[in-house]
């Protein structure tokens, strides 16, 4: 028996029916779609604007349309990894809803709070729950409507986000060149002051002040971020090809977080690689947080192939930071799906 490596088997998304457009953003807070484009390259964002749905329900679309597409029996699935930052509630985890309502009778499931890295933490999580030989099929969900915590009379801040949730299905599997290979992740503890919700949290719990105060909508100091994400990003990608024999010359695809275009591109350059080998789908999505790769491996699952290079990296809130690689294990064009 070879050594049992982790592999991806299918990728499923999901984003609300709501487009929110630069123009009609410009007619709710002081701004334009030149203004948003220049900088960060977004031109509109879906929203979950339906009463009553949270974070779950995006999540259990796209782990539904992973489970349609592959066939795996749910009753097989050994455990469900969900990142979030907006959970549907303090508790139980919004993974054990998803679980639930996908009637999932023999896993177990629990939140992952990785901010915009969380869907890389969660799936380096799930390649080590399979290379120990415990399990043998992983669902790895990223998720976030960050609509909910968007203060959207904030113009520096409102026209970045969006909603959506990716979920991609890790199994075993002995083949011996593709599958998740390498990791490097790291967190920079400084991160606090620049990204981050003031109060909702033990430290400063929810009140008339905090709620009058506007305190629970996300806070963030772009430049800085900016600065750390580019910096963090490049060389964790740099690193990762390194240590792995990876160069211009044969990494077939780079899958960064979705955050800002300028990022996307400096990453892209200090790689040496064309944009064309570049995921990029923010201007349709803006950032979701957790959902930007899985959303990203959705739309591009049709051009995949077996035995692709990929780099995945990103950055987020806490400053945390890292880059995967793993050579994909199918041929996409049968099992890509039409987006909604």
């Amino acid at each position: 028996m070879g050594k049992v490596r982790a592999i991806i088997t299918g990728v499923g998304g999901y984003v609300p029916d709501y487009v929110l457009n630069n123009e009609e953003l410009s007619r709710m807070v002081d701004t334009n779609d030149e203004w948003i484009m220049t900088r960060v390259g977004i031109k509109e964002r879906r929203i979950l604007s339906e009463e009553g749905l949270g974070t779950s329900y995006m999540a259990r679309k796209a782990a539904k349309m992973v489970i349609n597409k592959t066939g795996v029996n749910p009753d097989t699935i050994d455990a469900l990894i969900l990142s979030t930052s907006t959970a549907d509630y303090k508790f139980p985890s919004t993974a054990s809803i998803v679980l639930g309502k996908l009637g999932l009778k023999n896993a177990f499931a629990f939140d992952y709070w990785g901010a915009c890295c969380g869907f890389l933490y969660s799936l380096d999580a799930a390649a080590c729950f399979i290379e120990s030989g415990r399990y043998k099929k992983v669902l790895v969900i990223g998720a976030d409507k960050m609509s909910s915590m968007v203060d959207y009379t904030d113009r520096a801040t409102c026209p970045l986000f969006g909603d959506g949730a990716g979920a991609v299905l890790v199994e075993a599997s002995e083949d011996d060149e593709n599958g998740y290979i390498d990791s490097y992740f790291r967190t920079d503890g400084k991160g606090l002051p620049f990204l981050h919700m003031k109060a909702g949290g033990s430290v400063c719990p929810p009140s008339h002040f905090t709620v009058n105060h506007r305190l629970h909508y996300l806070y963030q100091e772009g430049r800085t971020v900016f600065r750390y994400a580019v910096t963090s990003m490049s060389d964790d990608c740099e690193l990762i090809a390194r240590r792995n024999g990876l160069d211009k010359d044969n990494i077939t695809w780079v899958v960064p977080h979705q955050a800002n275009m300028r990022i996307i591109e400096a990453v892209a350059k200090r790689l040496e690689l064309p944009m064309e080998q570049v995921m990029v789908n923010i201007e349709h999505y803006g950032n979701t947080s957790a959902a930007t790769i899985p959303l990203a491996l959705w739309d591009y699952e049709s051009r995949l192939r077996r035995g692709d290079r990929i780099i995945l990296t990103a950055f987020g809130a806490g400053f945390v930071h890292g880059a995967s690689y793993l050579r994909w294990a199918y041929d996409g064009m049968a099992s890509a799906a039409p987006k909604k």
